[in-house]
């Protein structure tokens, strides 16, 4: 199966135990790695739509990233937090799964199996 994608930081315990319970799976999803390749304003919005979900909802907030960025004003529209996002995936969650018309976040890593 090479319909799963995978928003992938190898530097994440998470996301090396969501790409390895794929793999265990039999699912080689496209890995993107997506601190040096970010996904697109599109490409986010469609992630916060298939999670239903804010933009908020798919942000780490403890990243330095998140406030020095300015993405912690509240008045900032959704694609302006979505471009921020794009300029900044560092405070992008990880890992992202993408697959059968549905997202998932691998937090834990086991949540992935609910859309294979």
């Amino acid at each position: 199966m090479s319909n799963f994608k995978i928003y992938h930081n190898p530097r994440c315990s998470k996301s090396r135990q969501t790409l390895a319970l794929l793999e265990e799976k039999g699912i080689q999803p496209e890995i993107v790695e997506y601190l040096s390749n970010p996904p697109s304003v599109e490409e986010l919005l469609n992630v916060i739509h298939l999670l239903n979900i804010s933009p908020q909802d798919l942000m780490r907030k403890k990243e330095a990233e998140y406030k020095s960025s300015g993405l912690d004003n509240k008045d900032l529209s959704t694609n302006e937090q979505l471009k921020l996002m794009v300029a900044n995936p560092k405070v992008i969650e990880r890992p992202i799964v993408l697959g059968n018309g549905k997202a998932a976040i691998g937090r834990p890593p086991e949540s992935v199996l609910e859309i294979i």
